[in-house]
């Protein structure tokens, strides 16, 4: 009978514990939920966002400006997924954030402490498309101001593989038959030179998730829950910095690794506070500017990846403003170029056309900014710029990072066509070729193009 007894009671317990271990489970999702929606709505100074005209890069789902009570609530799914960032040992040996560090990292990227990044932002990170396929280069690209930096990153992924690494072939089908290693080894390579440029090519920094929180609270900092375990991982030379990047690189590519703020956070690290604030000038304070509820990147974000430098304008060398200010542009060709062209943009605004630094690059990648929309164009002849003859007649390469774009598309440039044979091909094609979006961003760079789609219908 005792034994019995005892039996139930164990039996008892058993079911307790169980039943007790699913409420904590159970808890602990709602406390995460509940913990992001709390960050997303304690800010005293909403903005209004009504009306606004944005593009499909600016679209942001779960805005990372706070909100006010009723307002801004996230979609059901988003509550659902909301990303987990992948969290390493604290004992690597990395030095702890402190919270003047974490306040400071704030300001500089959206000029004050309260701000958050949304729910784009934070599932964003560097995963490319199958390997050994149309798109095996390619990283797949999210929605908004995060899509710029993949962008960006992708231009250096672009250069390795076509320029750098140590293949045979170098051609357009080398890019789509490269495997998982060789994927990964190019986004390691990509990350470490850019962070190595930012660092002056003296020192990288690394920054990483780990099980514990470094950073104290105050009242006037919004925790975020991903900021304040972070420690940071100072390098000296570059090829320790790539291989550390190459090690962790699930923290940059893996679903809910948060990679793109992660780097973000690295490149601002690696330039330093100090040297961020010679760069930047009196038109840009901050790195990141409010857009449709949530934060798109300022063009010192995209210089500071390009060139090493964060160079708030796209002219060359610096330049007198309205009110005779001094205004930074960029001081030296890069490897990767830029490329813009919106409809409403003024070609008798000298400040806003881009210079000859980015716009001849050292190799024929660029990045390109289409009415707000971020896309690569790139040829895999090194030469092109740098033997004119070359430039007469050759290929482009152009992904726009859209989910629709299945392969790249070809385009073949012809800059010395004659005038009678450019009007009359653009008289037959008016409603379409004339005014295509990608066409118009080539002839800022060559003017008198003509530009063969192959087969494939104009993109607007």
């Amino acid at each position: 009978m005792d034994t019995e007894v005892q039996g139930q009671e164990q039996s008892s317990q058993e079911l307790d514990l169980e039943e007790i271990t699913k409420k904590i489970s159970f808890l602990d999702k709602w406390r995460e939920i509940f913990s992001y929606h709390r960050l997303r709505t304690n800010n005293t100074n909403p903005q209004n966002h009504e009306n606004s005209h944005i593009s499909a890069d600016e679209t942001e789902a779960g805005a990372g400006i706070p909100q006010p009570k009723g307002q801004g609530h996230l979609p059901s799914s988003s509550l659902c997924s909301i990303p987990k960032p992948s969290i390493i040992s604290s004992k690597l040996g990395g030095s702890p954030i402190s919270l003047a560090m974490a306040e400071k990292l704030r300001q500089v990227l959206f000029g004050n402490t309260v701000h958050v990044f949304s729910y784009n932002w934070r599932k964003a990170c560097f995963r490319f498309h199958d390997p050994s396929s149309d798109l095996a280069f390619a990283l797949e690209v999210g929605k908004g101001g995060a899509r710029s930096i993949q962008m960006a990153v992708q231009g250096s992924i672009i250069k390795y593989l076509l320029f750098t690494r140590k293949v045979k072939d170098c051609n357009f089908r080398s890019l789509c038959e490269i495997s998982k290693q060789e994927q990964e080894r190019a986004l390691a390579t990509a990350l470490a030179g850019i962070l190595w440029a930012a660092g002056a090519n003296q020192k990288a920094t690394i920054c990483l998730v780990t099980e514990d929180t470094c950073a104290a609270s105050s009242r006037n900092y919004s925790m975020d829950d991903f900021t304040e375990p972070l420690q940071l991982f100072e390098f000296l030379e570059k090829e320790a910095t790539e291989k550390f990047i190459y090690d962790h690189l699930q923290c940059f590519k893996g679903e809910g690794s948060h990679g793109v703020i992660l780097f973000l956070y690295s490149l601002i690290f690696s330039r330093t506070f100090e040297r961020l604030q010679k760069d930047l000038d009196v038109t840009t304070t901050h790195l990141l500017q409010p857009n449709a509820g949530g934060f798109l990147c300022r063009q010192a974000v995209l210089n500071m990846i390009l060139t090493g430098r964060a160079s708030p304008h796209v002219f060359n060398g610096c330049e007198k403003g309205k009110s005779q200010e001094t205004l930074h542009g960029v001081l030296t060709r890069s490897d990767v170029g830029y490329l813009q062209w919106g409809k409403d943009t003024s070609e008798d605004d000298r400040l806003s056309q881009v210079g000859s630094m980015l716009k001849t690059p050292k190799l024929p990648i660029w990045l390109c900014n289409i009415n707000g929309n971020y896309s690569i164009l790139f040829c895999t002849n090194r030469q092109l710029l740098s033997d004119w003859k070359m430039e007469r007649l050759f290929d482009l390469y152009f992904y726009s990072g859209q989910p629709s774009q299945r392969k790249p598309v070809h385009l073949t440039i012809d800059t010395h066509a004659h005038h009678w044979e450019r009007d009359q091909q653009e008289d037959k094609h008016r409603a379409g070729r004339r005014f295509s979006p990608v066409e118009m961003v080539i002839r800022t760079k060559w003017r008198e193009a003509t530009i063969n789609w192959n087969g494939t219908a104009p993109f607007f």
